[in-house]
């Protein structure tokens, strides 16, 4: 039986929210360059999948232990809501963090790294954000 403790419940967290990311940035890579999309746009896709993935993922794997009174789609709804202000700040670290680097003259293989260094930035402040309301608004029991 996996610990409820809150500190085991945010690393459980905390790896769910690597893997969302993982999601992220692969499909940000895939669809940056692509007819139709730039980083901006790319993200706008990119972040949903991971957030679906990261519902489940947490609602079964970090906060297993809590009851669901809840139906799936009433929990996914509330997940969504608490991750888009989340994803507001996400959004808005990485937006800065590439607003900055299109400023800046790096050497190209640095250049490709600034969408990346923006997801990682925007993702810790968007994970500690989501984690405290998702535990009391939307895996709360």
């Amino acid at each position: 039986m996996l610990s409820p403790s809150t500190r085991a419940a945010f690393l459980r967290f905390a790896c769910v929210g690597f893997t969302m990311a993982l999601i992220d940035i692969g499909l940000l890579y895939l669809l940056k360059d692509r007819p139709a999309f730039n980083a901006y746009t790319a993200r706008l896709v990119s972040y949903p999948a991971g957030l679906t993935v990261g519902y489940f993922l947490n609602r079964y794997f970090t906060f297993h232990h809590v009851e669901n009174v809840r139906h799936v789609l009433d929990e996914l709804a509330r997940f969504f809501g608490v991750h888009a202000v989340g994803g507001l700040l996400n959004f808005g670290v990485f937006s800065l963090v590439v607003y900055a680097g299109e400023g800046a003259e790096f050497a190209p293989r640095w250049e490709a790294a600034v969408p990346l260094i923006g997801v990682c930035l925007g993702g810790v402040v968007g994970m500690c954000f989501n984690f405290f309301v998702s535990r009391e608004l939307v895996f709360d029991g």
